[in-house]
């Protein structure tokens, strides 16, 4: 069920929006339950035959939390340890299977010269952010104990239907006080009015900006696929296109996702912060899926040295990091190249800043010196973001190659764009638009939370007209949206 679809916001949304509110005002246990029942619902509308495997993934994990706990509780920490690691052991061997087995045997047998087969095994939904959050869960539970032991809470905070799918990556510290609220059971038109007008920006991203710059990506990765080189133009475009509507589609998710949460009194910690705005790539992975680098960072990089054990060895931690979380992205080579770029490109910049030393400020502080460093970093994320769309090597390289065939700048009828009625020149406006959009404008975070405070305020009329205007432009998009030949899911639900 996609939050841009008709039976999501006429059925779903509404019929558990009122009996959550309806049941807390009898008892706040039964009304989480409502929600983490409604939760599991969502997840079985879209894969019924995977629900009993996140169930019991929910249990396991419960459980071994619970023992963790009490064993840290009791300063118990060696039998606390084997716990964690029984925990995080079956919840990466389930995440193997169901993601990599088939890659695995599959570079086993192109290695070694052997038939191997293995059935394509279906990828669980989700599985990827459910399995992270509960990684992190009994990490939390090993370094600081747990304090909240409700099953109902912990289920609703794996389930939470609007981060379930493609996140954002929680802690249950973020989460599962939020359900003990005696607040959070009473509905609150300031959180509800600001809830769905960012709500309804995330649905604008999605629908207008994403799937409409869309096709001019699709129609030069498809075509690279199947063998074609674009030329130079058409090369630049569809990198630049797929750039923006990555972003578009990711970062609308997640403001969907928070403003739903907000209808709910729930507060998601943000997942963006105008990622290309970014002056150097450490500061835009401190900007983009800002879960997961937080992620990757506590429970990786840290604890494979950090910065803590010479610059060596951070150096390959951070390639170490940045690769793994690449493939955490999908099973195949590309995404393995598309991290250790940024890898390579962290390294370096690490590098640059160690060299540069005291004199880095005084640098930051010129205007042709900031401009240069994001010319340079939006160019880098740009590269990398080809081989994180093309389906193989030999895709990336032809998008790469037309990249650089500067005696093909220029053509005046750019094929793969004729060849599906696309107009070249309309997809440079596009990405004109965009760029003005992401690098320029206030990114939704500070518009939601300057809309929030206007509409919480005490004595205020501005969050019934807020009410309207969302609930009309939701509306709005939703018929546009429902009106179309194929409706698109979100990228990051693929990981």
């Amino acid at each position: 069920m996609l939050f841009t679809s008709l039976h999501f916001a006429l059925l779903f949304l509404p019929v558990v929006f009122a009996g959550f509110f309806l049941i807390g005002r009898r008892s706040h246990t039964l009304a989480a339950a409502w929600l983490f029942a409604a939760s599991v619902f969502f997840y079985g509308y879209w894969m019924p035959e995977f629900t009993a495997l996140l169930l019991g993934s929910i249990c396991w994990n419960y459980l071994v939390g619970r023992n963790i706990g009490r064993l840290v509780d009791a300063d118990r920490r060696p039998q606390a340890k084997h716990w964690l690691i029984a925990g995080i052991t079956l919840d990466l061997a389930l995440l193997a299977y169901f993601k990599y087995a088939n890659f695995f045997v599959d570079n086993i047998s192109a290695v070694f010269g052997l038939d191997l087969h293995l059935a394509r095994i279906v990828l669980p939904i989700g599985i990827s952010f459910f399995t992270f959050t509960q990684i992190a869960f009994l990490a939390d539970a090993w370094q600081k104990g747990i304090r909240e032991y409700a099953f109902i809470h912990y289920g609703l905070f794996v389930t939470y239907f609007p981060h379930l799918i493609a996140g954002p990556v929680l802690h249950h510290a973020q989460m599962m006080p939020q359900f003990r609220e005696a607040a959070t059971y009473r509905p609150n038109l300031g959180n509800i009015s600001a809830g769905l007008c960012i709500f309804a920006i995330g649905l604008f991203k999605k629908v207008v900006l994403a799937d409409g710059i869309s096709p001019y990506a699709d129609s030069v990765f498809d075509a690279a696929a199947a063998g074609a080189t674009p030329d130079f133009t058409e090369a630049w475009l569809g990198a630049l296109a797929y750039t923006f509507q990555l972003y578009f589609d990711f970062s609308g998710y997640s403001d969907m996702a928070i403003g739903l949460s907000w209808m709910f009194n729930v507060r998601l910690p943000f997942n963006f912060n105008s990622p290309y705005k970014a002056g150097n790539i450490s500061e835009f992975w401190r900007r983009w899926h800002m879960s997961l680098s937080a992620f990757l960072r506590d429970y990786l990089y840290i604890p494979l040295g950090g910065n803590k054990l010479g610059r060596i060895r951070r150096h390959f931690n951070l390639m170490t990091t940045m690769l793994l979380g690449g493939l955490w992205h999908g099973a195949g080579w590309p995404f393995v190249i598309w991290g250790g770029l940024h890898g390579l490109y962290l390294v370096i910049n690490h590098g640059f800043r160690a060299v540069a030393g005291p004199s880095l400020s005084a640098m930051q502080r010129n205007l042709a010196y900031r401009v240069g460093s994001w010319a340079l970093t939006m160019l880098a994320v740009i590269i990398a973001w080809v081989f994180f769309r093309a389906v193989n090597f030999e895709a990336a390289a032809r998008i790469l190659s037309g990249m650089t065939a500067f005696d093909a700048a220029g053509e005046s009828i750019h094929r793969m764009y004729w060849d599906q009625g696309l107009s070249a020149s309309r997809v440079g406006l596009l990405c004109a638009a965009s760029a003005v959009l992401t690098c320029l404008l206030p990114n939704s975070n500070r518009i939601g939370e300057a809309l929030r405070d206007r509409a919480t305020r005490p004595s205020t009329q501005v969050a019934p007209l807020m009410l309207g205007v969302a609930l009309t432009v939701v509306a709005l998009l939703l018929t546009i949206n429902a009106t179309r030949d194929a409706v698109s899911a979100f990228i990051y639900f693929n990981f």
